[in-house]
């Protein structure tokens, strides 16, 4: 499993959103938009699903995933690849409908994506794009 350094913490938690990437069993691919996510730990992220139909059928059968993180004011970027799992009760679900709650209440929450970070690489220009961090 791969650890995120502060460096890439502080991008994620200034990230205003993040594209999320999947793929069906015969790797047709599907990517959306997420404004709901946060770090969990130092090999874990959450998004949170509001709209998500086909990634979550993806993930069912094909748990392999990558998101996209980024700063738009520094330009500095990281792609998190790993497995991802949907929970649609307890407390981490809980956590992530409100959050939702609290930013925009007209919309609902209908579960949680867990990532297990695998592998982390550079998505900032200059000469350290595409380097693996871990």
């Amino acid at each position: 499993m791969a650890g995120l350094t502060d460096e890439v913490k502080g991008v994620i938690e200034k990230s205003k959103g993040w594209a999320f990437a999947t793929a069906d069993v015969n790797g047709n691919p599907n990517v959306v938009s997420i404004a709901f996510g946060k770090v969990l730990s130092e090999s874990q992220v959450m998004l949170i699903d509001v709209f998500m139909d086909k990634s979550l059928e993806n993930i069912t059968e094909n748990p392999k995933v990558a998101v996209s993180v980024w700063d738009m004011d520094t330009l500095q970027g990281y792609q998190l690849k790993g497995n991802a799992r949907v929970e649609t009760n307890g407390e981490l679900f809980d956590e992530g409908v409100k959050m939702v709650k609290s930013i925009m209440p007209q919309l609902r929450a209908k579960g949680v994506v867990l990532i297990d970070i695998e592998k982390i690489y550079v998505t900032s220009p200059g000469p350290d794009i595409g380097k693996e961090l871990c």
